[in-house]
């Protein structure tokens, strides 16, 4: 058994190569082998985003504060809130992010195959970030 006491391992800042704008990462867990869980605490500012990206075995979100939006590629953005939980199935390419005027706090969890929890792919331009929201 593993225990981390509460900020034991720093809050790191995203990469610029998967997020637009300022995103902050919260270690929660990499399961050593044969287990595959990932899990991270990711807070976006108002605007920021991930990148366009993909999960080998799929990513589950929980939304603890704030307002989100995500959208998969070919469908429409749509709000997301506290308490909402996202399925996203294996290799659906999608982002996700905080709105335009709030921020967004959500649980990140996805296994990873040989180490890969994720492919990173292109920016979300803004263009698609400004698409109204639907639903």
């Amino acid at each position: 058994m593993d225990i981390h006491a509460n900020g034991s391992r720093p809050t790191r800042r995203g990469p610029k190569e998967y997020f637009t704008g300022t995103v902050w990462q919260d270690p929660i867990v990499t399961a050593a082998a044969p287990a595959r869980l990932m899990a991270t605490r990711v807070t976006f500012e108002p605007g920021a985003r991930t990148a366009w990206h993909t999960h080998p075995l799929g990513q589950t979100l929980y939304v603890v504060s704030g307002v989100g939006r995500i959208q998969t590629e070919g469908g429409p953005v749509r709000e997301i809130r506290p308490g909402d939980t996202v399925w996203i199935p294996p290799g659906e390419k999608h982002w996700h992010g905080g709105s335009p005027t709030n921020g967004m706090v959500h649980i990140a969890m996805q296994e990873a195959v040989d180490g890969s929890a994720a492919t990173w792919l292109e920016p979300v331009s803004d263009a698609d970030y400004a698409r109204p929201v639907e639903g």
